[in-house]
């Protein structure tokens, strides 16, 4: 016998032709459920309640026709508490492929374990190392199987395609993803996309020379939106870690900010 959806008790009034069930068994299920858990109650927890366990800080990526950035803060804090401050968000993945990981500190460990066990198992079957395009495209699926039960994190991806261009890949927490020239992901994200798209993708202006990007002015830009961020936002500070991804291989610079 098939049992008809929980509402709370407490929406009966809300639903007054909901009659809770059919015959004693709906009934004794819903007042179960409202004795155990009452009406607007907040669970607490991890899943239930994580905001207070959730580490910001803010992530950011651009990608150039060489060459692809990843930058990110490295101040981990949870509320107005600072656990560390020199815990970057950026994960080297080969070569050619770097993501940045913001949210909950705990599914970014597991998650970019998860993904460097896959990367390790993928070039011992095939004898290669997986291309940024394919890291993407696992991630994604990953993200999926756990829909039901998803990572708290925002992903980005930053590397280079397979000719050689930048590439820049952003994630949903379920998986959903799409190519980018550039994205800010994370607790200053708000501030920092909009410089991005002025800057970077000169959205919404006329008259304006689009030249490309060249790999001394996204730094010198990735730099100062950092420093901009770091004077607003409260969660992103201490100092700044940027990966910048060339046909060379990654090399990592890191930049002082704000401390309070």
């Amino acid at each position: 016998m098939s049992l008809p959806p929980v509402i709370p008790s407490s929406a009966s009034a809300e639903y007054p032709h909901w009659s809770g069930g059919h015959g004693k068994c709906g009934h004794s299920l819903t007042s179960a459920v409202s004795r155990a858990v009452p009406p607007g109650t907040r669970l607490k927890g991890r899943r239930g309640g994580r905001s207070s366990q959730e580490f910001r800080g803010t992530v950011l990526a651009i990608a150039g026709e060489d060459f692809s950035i990843v930058a990110s803060d490295t101040r981990l804090s949870e509320g107005f508490s600072i656990h560390t401050r020199d815990s970057p968000k950026c994960y080297r993945l080969t070569d050619k492929t770097v993501i940045g990981c913001s949210g909950f500190h705990g599914d970014c460990l597991t998650l970019t374990k998860i993904i460097e066990a896959r990367l390790k198992m993928y070039k011992h079957s095939n004898n290669k190392t997986m291309t940024t395009g394919a890291i993407a495209a696992m991630l994604s699926t990953i993200l999926y199987s756990r829909r039901f039960f998803p990572y708290y994190v925002y992903n980005i991806i930053g590397g280079l395609d397979e000719e050689g261009k930048g590439a820049v890949y952003s994630f949903d927490p379920v998986g959903s993803y799409q190519r980018d020239s550039f994205k800010a992901g994370g607790s200053a994200s708000a501030m920092l996309q909009p410089l991005l798209d002025n800057q970077v993708g000169f959205k919404n202006m006329q008259n304006v020379e689009h030249v490309p990007l060249s790999l001394d002015r996204a730094m010198r830009l990735v730099k100062d939106v950092f420093i901009s961020a770091a004077e607003r936002d409260v969660y992103t500070g201490d100092a700044l870690r940027i990966c910048i991804v060339t046909k060379e291989g990654v090399r990592e610079e890191t930049v002082p900010l704000r401390k309070d």
